[in-house]
């Protein structure tokens, strides 16, 4: 089923997994947590302002689902190609809400995908 051997493979796979476990997370934060006292504090919302985004955060979890779909996909077929695809989105939507959101995502989302695809390449 997966087209890894040894260690590095190993450990690819682990990283993609946490990858994706980490917007698997997401997910249900901004889907279903958004308007919540866990949802409000993670992302350091007023009760007002949740309530008024709930739609937007909701869209935007379920683009985080996708992305955890792609890479969940290339984990359970093995596709090399669809977790480097997926963990480059990843890295560029972490980079770019960095830059406009908050410095925090860049160390949340793009630093493990970042450090999850160097693995992935090295174990090619």
């Amino acid at each position: 089923m997966f087209a890894y051997s040894g260690r590095m493979e190993w450990a690819a796979r682990i990283l993609v997994g946490l990858v994706a476990l980490i917007h698997l997370y997401i997910v249900v934060l901004e889907m279903f947590l958004w308007r919540t006292d866990r949802g409000r504090a993670t992302f350091g919302l007023t009760e007002e302002f949740a309530r008024q985004s709930a739609s937007l955060a909701a869209n935007q979890g379920l683009y985080n689902g996708f992305l955890a779909a792609g890479l969940g996909y290339g984990l359970v077929t093995g596709d090399v190609s669809f977790q480097i695809f997926f963990l480059t989105c990843v890295m560029i939507a972490g980079i770019f809400g960095a830059a406009t959101v908050s410095r925090r995502i860049l160390f949340v989302q793009a630093v493990p995908a970042a450090i999850a695809l160097v693995t992935v390449l090295l174990a090619r």
